[in-house]
């Protein structure tokens, strides 16, 4: 026969969590089989902790006010029996903690293409929980703290005794009235409502090494969130994303960018000095320099990450030949065409055009 979960808790169908919270732990401290011995005590005792049990749980009081629960849970009897197999909640040993450990976080980070060249060291603002400091993760307000259930003694979880085919099963489930920590608090902290942990936000030092690539992370073992009851942390991993510059751009451990010179200095060549992310740098350009030719300066790239030394840094040429001369300058083109008397225009063999030449001498 079907048992109203309502009438054995004394409670109205539209009771709120607390009013049914309130008259279990009363019924339960009659019924208990350590401090009742009349007969039926106990039995009543099982009933009173099952309705709890369905009506303290949202899912499993709206699943029994449409039907679905008809007394002893969703499998009758034999629910009990097969959490006691088939890995159920019947094989709680002692209480659980309250302390558990918080989860990891990921965190992206965004860095200059200059400060990946040596490494940097970073103060990064994290919004993480942390522990409380009103309650220093206890969880209880301050002067008080948390007193042993007295409906499971402090064990964390109640013994039932069911009878099915196979006979007499004890079976075992957290106690409704401490949710299976053994313990109660009667007064949470005020300031982390019982959570032992609070939202901020903490800076951090953090050392971003050379080398670095967008898309490669740095796992930070313990910098993630405190856990509830004050658990330990979790781990904090960096996302790198490395920023582009405005004249120089990466290939791996190298540095690269575009040197723009005079037809003349092509032609004569020319020594320049120029400024690279990490200082000056000279640069020297041959007589009959090319468009698309590539300088090299050793070891002024980016540091290796795994490895020793560093890339290098790269400048493609691009000859920029006048659109317009003054007459002076005309005179003296056309006095140069006349001593070098060059050969006409002629076709030749296809060949890449000047963007993926230079492309592949770059990056080639």
């Amino acid at each position: 026969m079907s048992v109203d979960h309502y009438e054995v808790l004394g409670v109205s169908k539209d009771a709120d969590a607390e009013t049914i919270k309130k008259s279990y732990r009363k019924l339960a401290r009659e019924l208990h089989p350590d401090v009742n011995g009349e007969p039926g005590a106990e039995d009543r005792f099982k009933q009173v902790t099952h309705a709890y049990e369905v009506l303290s749980d949202p899912a499993q009081r709206a699943s029994y006010d449409r039907g679905g629960d008809q007394g002893f849970g969703g499998f009758g009897p034999f629910g009990d029996i097969f959490e006691n197999f088939f890995g159920g909640g019947g094989q709680q040993q002692g209480p659980r903690s309250r302390k558990e450990r918080g989860q990891d976080a990921l965190l992206r980070v965004d860095v200059d293409l200059k400060d990946v060249i040596f490494g940097v060291q970073r103060s990064i603002e994290i919004d993480t929980a942390v522990v409380c400091e009103t309650c220093d993760g206890s969880c209880a307000s301050p002067g008080s703290s948390p007193r042993s259930c007295d409906i499971c003694g402090g064990s964390g979880s109640l013994k039932r005794t069911v009878r099915s085919v196979l006979g007499n099963m004890v079976t075992q489930s957290p106690c409704g009235s401490c949710r299976g920590f053994g313990e109660v608090i009667d007064s949470p902290c005020p300031t982390c409502a019982g959570q032992g942990r609070v939202r901020a936000t903490r800076a951090l030092s953090v050392d971003i090494p050379g080398g670095i690539e967008t898309g490669q992370r740095i796992h930070l073992p313990g910098q993630g969130e405190v856990g509830h009851g004050g658990g330990p942390a979790g781990d904090l991993y960096l996302e790198f994303t490395i920023r582009g510059d405005a004249i120089y751009s990466r290939s791996g451990d190298d540095i690269i960018a575009t040197l723009e010179i005079d037809v003349i200095d092509a032609i004569e060549g020319q020594m320049v000095t120029l400024e690279a992310l990490d200082g000056e740098v000279s640069v020297t350009v041959k007589p009959g320099a090319q468009s698309a030719d590539v300088i090299t300066v050793k070891n002024r790239g980016v540091t290796k990450l795994r490895g020793n030394g560093r890339g290098d840094l790269r400048f493609g040429l691009h000859v920029m030949t006048p659109t317009k001369l003054s007459s002076k300058e005309s005179e003296l083109v056309a006095k140069l065409r006349e001593l070098r008397k060059p050969a006409a225009p002629s076709l030749a063999g296809a060949q890449q055009g000047m963007f993926h030449k230079f492309r592949d001498r770059l990056f080639g």
